[in-house]
């Protein structure tokens, strides 16, 4: 038995096309990451297609001294089966990728010491089931049944690309774990944008021979490169709020709306601390297009985007269903020309009463939209407790957004409805105001005054007082930690005007959760606030 690896390689990619061509250390990408998955002796064929596009690939390739076999450009199972005609179906075949150039020999030596070990039929390796960075990437299966999934008359497309699928479907993933315990999961070493290739150009940057460093080396050196993780794990709770990159947002808001570099910044270096969710609305301005510029840099699919109708507030009272339809398109059209998507992944009503309104028109037509495949999830962004219970019996609903923070205590009675819902369907609960834009860290008396409190100094007090208690290094890590060990919230959306303060953000969430005990001892002692003061709608605006 021997094994061979199979190294993918095009140049036609859409995010950064010809990328495996740009140099790393002065070595073709794709040259390198063949050179150093066979720097144990293992033999390496790289598979391109066929294509005018990979001609000057295929040239680069054979002045290395590299294999190469050219196939179909689409099917890349077959072209992988075509590259390993002449071999025996025991044979063990690598798949591995040009854009993931840390996989070295020594680790696919690893890799197939415990895929034959275990009588295995597929093992993979890469990402969080690893403990290894995304990118540090390679499947491990025998000949055979890929020859079989190729002569398959049931194959998908996304089979034919994918190569493994059919494979999986059939003996199940099992993931190689011998170095989980590193949990570098979160961090990121494929090339996939620009951004991606500056970051391993940092990685190997004065190594003397970068085929033959380890790649464990390689993994320490991750630190140090751009848009890596700040924290040993992923702040998968933080949801980044755009309303500050739109416009001039919160009580507390000192600096103003961010430039687009300083906005392109947070949100690539939130998405690379865990960010799954970036939340924004029709109505925040210029958010939506500085959303969609910088995902368009080659970070889209990397989060999800959660958007807002409209408020309609020109749309008339008496409107009939057909205007009502013109101003719901109209919205769902400008946030997919100003996000540049072709769909949404979540679009929330702004205001619950639209749910009902118009009777019931403008939910009827999300619902269309939502069959057609323009909007992938529907949400709800609800502003009082009455609302939320409404929402919770609707069934298409799947995201709520809810106004809550630690003084809140008008939510209390619901959270046992929310965790039932939780357990029946998909719902996702994000909460907004966890500080109240901005409020509660603050111990100026006049931004109090202007939220109707007029003697803050017991509620600023006390506030203090639990920090301490809580061991918590500030009244933000505080109220942001309470919210997020509540067992129901699933993420907390906050915005931010720089990156120390998303840095900051990101740490409190990443540190452990408050104790059941600690929350009702907090629950039980908190000040009371009349409704004119927890709801920013009656403030002051003086």
């Amino acid at each position: 038995m021997k094994s061979v690896a199979v190294l993918q390689a095009r140049t036609n990619s859409s995010r950064l096309p010809g990328k495996v061509l740009l140099p790393v250390n002065g070595i073709p990408l794709a040259v390198l990451a063949a050179e150093r998955a066979a720097n144990t002796g293992r033999k390496v064929i790289v598979a391109t297609s066929r294509e005018a596009t990979d001609d000057a690939l295929a040239e680069l390739l054979t002045r290395h001294g590299l294999h190469c076999f050219r196939g179909d450009l689409d099917n890349t199972l077959e072209r992988i089966v075509g590259a390993l005609e002449g071999y025996e179906d025991d044979t063990l075949v690598f798949r591995l990728t040009a854009d993931n150039v840390f996989p070295d020999g020594a680790l696919l030596d690893d890799i197939e010491q415990e895929f034959i070990q275990r009588k295995l039929n597929y093992l993979c390796c890469n990402g969080d089931r690893s403990g290894l960075p995304y990118g540090m990437s390679a499947e491990l299966t025998r000949l055979c049944h890929l020859r079989e999934a190729a002569a398959s008359p049931a194959l998908s497309k996304h089979d034919q690309e994918h190569v493994t699928p059919y494979i999986k479907r059939i003996f199940g993933e099992t993931y190689f774990e011998k170095y989980k315990e590193l949990a570098k999961g979160h961090f990121r070493c494929t090339v996939d944008c620009l951004d991606d290739y500056i970051a391993i150009q940092q990685v190997f940057f004065g190594i003397e021979d970068a085929v033959k460093v380890s790649a464990f080396d390689l993994i320490q050196r991750l630190d140090n490169s751009i848009f890596q993780p700040q924290q040993s794990l992923p702040a998968s709770k933080l949801v980044l709020g755009a309303a500050q990159l739109g416009f001039n947002y919160g009580i507390a808001n000192m600096t103003g709306q961010p430039s687009q570099a300083t906005a392109e910044k947070l949100i690539k270096t939130a998405i690379a601390n865990g960010v799954t969710y970036i939340d924004t609305a029709r109505a925040y301005g210029s958010s939506e297009e500085v959303i969609g510029n910088v995902l368009k840099s080659g970070w889209e699919g990397r989060a999800r985007v959660i958007t807002k109708l409209s408020p309609l507030a020109n749309c008339p009272a008496n409107a009939t269903a057909p205007i009502v339809n013109a101003f719901v398109d109209a919205s769902i059209y400008k946030s997919c020309s100003a996000l540049r998507m072709q769909s949404l992944d979540v679009l929330m009503l702004h205001r619950a009463t639209h749910m009902n309104a118009w009777n019931g028109a403008v939910w009827n037509r999300l619902l269309e939209h939502k069959a057609s495949g323009n909007l992938r999830t529907l949400g709800v962004s609800v502003q009082t407790p009455e609302e939320l219970e409404l929402t919770l019996t609707v069934a298409n609903v799947g995201f709520i957004q809810i106004p809550l923070n630690v003084l809140d205590y008008r939510w209390d009675h619901l959270a046992p409805i929310i965790r039932t819902q939780k357990q029946r369907r998909e719902l996702f609960v994000h909460v907004r105001s966890t500080l109240l834009q901005g409020l509660l860290p603050s111990t100026d008396t006049e931004l109090w005054r202007k939220a109707n409190i007029l003697h803050p100094d017991p509620i600023i007090n006390w506030l203090a007082e639990q920090s301490r208690n809580a061991k918590r290094t500030s009244v933000t890590d505080f109220c942001l930690s309470f919210v997020k060990s509540l067992d129901w919230v699933d993420g907390l959306v906050i915005g931010m005007e720089s990156i120390a303060q998303l840095y900051e953000n990101i740490k409190i969430l990443c540190s452990p959760d408050l104790s059941r005990q600690e929350i009702n001892t907090i629950v039980a002692s908190r000040p009371h606030l009349e409704e004119r003061s927890l709801n920013p709608a009656y403030w002051s605006q003086a």
